[in-house]
């Protein structure tokens, strides 16, 4: 029976990773768009981040449920590094990860959680399957569009958001917490897009 409730317990603490670069010339950039949900979520739940090994953490429920949210301070291409500490340390199971991610495959504001999946280049994802040594771990991609010349890729990831985009990656911002809550109670597949 304690085996049972042990494993009860297991299943109901999240690691939430929101994937970004550290240091004020990165804030609010397309790549920072992990950390930016994340902070979002943070103030909803009225806690603040604390310097910790590898980031930035914070602590807080939602219907029962443990969530850890990690912010790596690691820079992007060695994202792995932080969450693979932080999976070990919170005793957290890959199922139960989700890493909150920039996507330039996908339309500016769309939403896909999936449970696994290829890092499409991305160095972040890229350095967390190496690390996990899996690419089955879930993930929130958030689409950031790809609106931008041939070569000028870094540039436009690293850029900060357009005056007339603000408003759809605010909005996606909010949904995206809403899909990280439906998350945490099971279904593994979810995504939103805008109208």
């Amino acid at each position: 029976m304690a085996s049972v409730k042990f494993l009860s317990l297991y299943n109901m603490k999240f690691l939430i990773v929101g994937l970004g670069n550290p240091g004020t010339e990165y804030n609010h950039t397309r790549h920072n768009i992990g950390f930016d949900v994340l902070d979002l979520f943070a103030k909803e739940k009225g806690v603040s981040w604390e310097s910790v090994r590898h980031g930035w953490r914070v602590e807080a429920s939602h219907k029962g449920r443990k969530l850890i949210f990690i912010k790596p301070s690691t820079y992007m291409n060695l994202s792995g590094k932080a969450v693979a500490y932080w999976m070990q340390s919170e005793k957290v199971s890959i199922e139960n990860v989700l890493v909150v991610v920039d996507d330039l495959s996908m339309e500016l504001g769309k939403l896909r959680i999936r449970p696994k999946g290829s890092d499409a280049g991305h160095n972040g994802l890229k350095s967390i399957a190496e690390s996990l040594g899996s690419q089955n771990y879930p993930r929130l991609k958030f689409g950031v569009g790809n609106n931008f010349p041939k070569g000028r890729q870094v540039e436009f990831v690293l850029g900060t958001w357009d005056e007339d985009e603000l408003a759809l990656v605010n909005l996606a911002s909010e949904k995206s917490i809403s899909l990280i809550k439906e998350y945490i109670f099971g279904p593994k597949s979810l995504s939103w897009s805008p109208e």
